[in-house]
């Protein structure tokens, strides 16, 4: 299994892409498409057409609006240059809807020459090839259905918060994973609402028992602090603090 995270910033960040991670098992795994995430997609080299699935935490613009610009070059390229395999969309409630409303909105995108199936999910285990994919209904935000995932493959596991604060169904997702990737959009000392901060995370990566924490999602303001050490108040475990294009195997 390995991860290599496309985006560890928010909207506007003047160093980071918004959030996005590639997830390569039996097969890749796009995992949020934050703004700017497209192009460090392109350097890790993987072929984008390879692409079948596209997993979304939540429906925030710093989440999935790369989508839109990937979603043309796909049409175009199979129009024009070669075919692609079927894509499948997998998100909270409202990904109908959405995905739906974009496709119909740009003429281009109606004519795709491959297939789009787009799957709700919450609080459910389906499997993608060899992959497990767990969902889990997470607490970020009021009136909105966001999701954390956890991948488990020949018994390595990832656990991912999307965007949430502190809450036990974050935890349980996380429970004995292998990596756990957690909303650090805030410094201890400097919380903000409807995400976690460092302290936040350390304490999910220790009840959990995760084997090792990647913070990321930055706001602007966890960079003047040092997060590792205010994770480490509460997590006994190794603590990494994500950049763009980072790569983990395990």
């Amino acid at each position: 299994m390995r991860l290599t995270v496309l985006g560890s910033g928010t909207n506007v960040h003047p160093r980071r892409a918004a959030a996005g991670y590639l997830v390569e098992t039996d097969q890749p795994f796009v995992i949020d498409f934050g703004p700017r995430t497209l192009s460090n997609l392109l350097k890790t080299g993987l072929d984008r057409h390879r692409l079948t699935h596209l997993l979304f935490s939540h429906f925030h613009a710093d989440h999935f609006s790369d989508f839109i610009t990937f979603y043309f070059d796909a049409v175009i390229h199979a129009k024009l240059v070669r075919p692609r395999p079927d894509l499948t969309l997998i998100g909270p409630r409202g990904s109908r809807r959405l995905f739906q409303t974009i496709i119909r909105t740009f003429p281009s995108f109606n004519d795709a020459p491959f297939r789009v199936r787009i799957q709700e999910v919450a609080d459910e285990t389906f499997t993608v090839g060899q992959t497990s994919i767990t969902a889990r209904t997470v607490r970020h935000t009021p009136r909105l259905h966001c999701l954390g995932y956890r991948l488990e493959h020949k018994g390595r596991s990832w656990a991912y918060s999307g965007d949430s604060q502190y809450c036990p169904a974050l935890v349980s997702l996380c429970e004995g994973s292998d990596l756990a990737v957690l909303d650090c959009s805030y410094p201890a000392n400097r919380p903000g609402p409807a995400h976690m901060h460092a302290g936040d995370c350390g304490r999910v990566a220790q009840e959990s028992g995760a084997a090792r924490l990647l913070l990321s999602h930055f706001y602007q303001v966890a960079e003047r602090y040092d997060v590792k050490a205010q994770a480490g108040k509460h997590y006994r475990g190794r603590i990494t603090k994500a950049r763009d294009l980072l790569q983990i195997a395990w």
